[in-house]
C-alpha cells in the first residue's frame, strides 16, 4: 500500500476518514469495475452512505443534518475515489451531497423543513443539477430555458443536456431564465433557480429525457431534459427572482475543492494501481519497478498528486475565514493541480501496465477515462487559468 495519509487532519476529519475507509471496503474494485461496465448505477453503495448519514454532512443539525463544512467533504470525496471506485464513485453522491445546499441558504422555511430532513436521512435525493444547455456550457448566462410567470405558477420550456444522476434523484434544482437576457440591464439578472419535482414532471407529461452515450463514468449517467409546458407552483422558487445566478455562485468555490479531492483519490487510487503490478510483474528475471523508466513516472505522479493535495486541504481549511475571492483563487488552482496530476497519474498507471493497461480487469484504462473527464468538468483547465489569469495576476480579461 502507498501511504496517503500526507497531510494533517484534524480529529473531526480523521473520525471521518475512518467512518468512510470502512464503509468504502465492502465494495471493492470487482464491484465498481462491473457497474462501469454495465453502466448501472451504484445504488447498493450510495443507499449505505445514506443510511450513515453522510448524504447530509453538509445540511444543518436542525434539519437532521452532520453540520459539517468542506473541510470533511474534502475527506470523504477523496476517500470515496481512493477507495478503487475512481471518479464515478465520488460523482455518484456528489449531487446529492451539494445540490441541497442552495435550499439551506436561500429556500423558503416551508422547502427547508419538508425536504431538508428526507435528504439528511437518505429518504429523498436531489441528485440533479439543470444548468447546462446545447448553446450554454461555459457562458451560462446564455441559458434559454424560460420560466414564464402565470397566475401562481410557472411554465417551463427548454432544453438541457449533460444533467447528470436524473434517474437517481427524486428533485431537480433547475436553472432557468424568467427575464430574457434582451430584456435584462445586466446579462447576470433574469435568472431564477427552481426546485422541481421529478415525479411530477413525469406526470404532468411535460419533461422528456434522453440518455448521453458516454466513455467515461458509465455508473454516472447524463441526459438531455426536454421541458414543455411544466407548471410549477411559485412555492417551487429557490431563493429571489431574477437573482439565481448569483446563489448559484454561493458555494461554487467549495464545490470546486470538493472536485479536486475526487481527483486527488482517483490520482492516489492509480499510483497504488501503478506500484502495485510494478512489484509484481516480472520480466528479464526481476519486476519491472526496478526500471527507472518505471519508477520515474510513478514516482512523480505521486509527487504531483500529493502536492496538489496538501493545497486542496490547505484551501479547505481556509474557506471559513476567507474571502469569496481569496478562496475562487485556491479553489481554481487546486482544481486544476488535482486534475492534471490525476491525468498524469492514471497515465502512468496504464503504461506501466503495457498491454494489459487496456484491459478492463486492471482497472486503470478506467482510471484513464475519467482522470481526462476531470479535464473538463466541472470547469475546463483554460477556464481555470482564466480566473487564476484575471483574478490573481490581474491580467486583461480575455473573453
Amino acid at each position: 500500500m502507498v501511504n496517503r495519509d500526507t497531510v494533517p487532519l484534524t480529529d473531526q476529519q480523521r473520525l471521518v476518514r475512518d467512518s468512510i475507509r470502512d464503509i468504502c471496503s465492502d465494495f471493492d474494485r470487482e464491484y465498481w469495475r462491473e457497474k462501469d461496465e454495465a453502466g448501472e448505477y451504484p445504488h447498493e453503495f450510495v443507499d449505505e452512505l445514506a443510511a450513515h448519514g453522510w448524504l447530509g454532512v453538509l445540511l444543518p443539525m436542525e434539519y437532521d443534518g452532520a453540520g459539517m463544512g468542506t473541510e470533511e467533504v474534502v475527506v470523504i470525496m477523496e476517500e470515496i475515489a481512493a477507495s478503487g471506485g475512481g471518479f464515478s464513485a465520488a460523482q455518484a453522491v456528489h449531487g446529492a451531497i451539494y445540490n441541497s445546499v442552495p435550499l439551506v441558504t436561500y429556500g423558503s422555511e416551508e422547502m427547508k423543513a419538508d425536504l431538508l430532513p428526507k435528504v439528511a436521512r437518505g429518504e429523498k435525493s436531489i441528485q440533479a443539477f439543470g444548468l447546462t444547455e446545447p448553446n450554454a456550457g461555459s457562458d451560462s448566462t446564455s441559458i434559454e430555458t424560460s420560466a414564464t410567470h402565470e397566475g401562481d405558477e410557472y411554465v417551463i420550456d427548454g432544453q438541457k443536456i449533460w444533467i447528470s444522476r436524473v434517474d437517481a434523484s427524486d428533485y431537480l434544482v433547475l436553472v432557468a431564465r424568467t427575464t430574457p437576457k434582451s430584456e435584462v440591464e445586466k446579462h447576470t439578472l433574469g435568472i431564477t433557480m427552481f426546485l422541481i419535482d421529478l415525479e411530477d414532471a413525469y406526470d404532468q407529461g411535460a419533461l422528456e429525457i434522453s440518455q448521453i452515450d458516454k466513455t467515461a463514468s458509465g455508473a454516472v449517467h447524463s441526459y438531455e431534459l426536454f421541458f414543455e409546458g411544466l407548471r410549477v407552483p411559485e412555492t417551487a422558487v429557490i431563493g429571489e427572482v431574477g437573482n439565481g445566478f448569483y446563489q448559484m455562485l454561493d458555494g461554487l468555490n467549495e464545490e470546486r475543492l470538493a472536485i479536486a479531492a475526487e481527483c486527488i483519490g482517483l490520482g492516489e487510487v492509480a499510483v497504488e494501481t501503478g506500484v502495485a503490478y510494478a512489484n509484481d510483474r516480472e520480466v528479464f528475471g526481476r519486476a519491472i519497478g526496478s526500471n527507472q523508466a518505471i519508477q520515474h513516472p510513478l514516482a512523480e505522479a505521486h509527487a504531483r498528486v500529493q502536492a496538489a493535495k496538501g493545497m486542496v486541504y490547505n484551501a479547505a481549511s481556509q474557506v471559513e475565514e476567507s474571502s469569496r475571492q481569496e478562496i475562487g483563487a485556491l479553489a481554481n488552482m487546486a482544481k486544476f493541480l488535482a486534475a492534471d496530476a490525476a491525468f498524469a497519474a492514471a497515465d502512468a498507471a496504464v503504461q506501466t501496465h503495457g498491454g494489459f493497461g487496456v484491459a478492463r480487469e486492471y482497472d486503470v484504462e478506467r482510471y484513464l477515462r475519467e482522470a481526462r473527464l476531470t479535464r473538463l468538468v466541472p470547469i475546463t483547465q483554460e477556464l481555470a487559468l482564466n480566473y487564476i489569469g484575471e483574478r490573481v495576476l490581474d491580467l486583461p480579461r480575455s473573453y
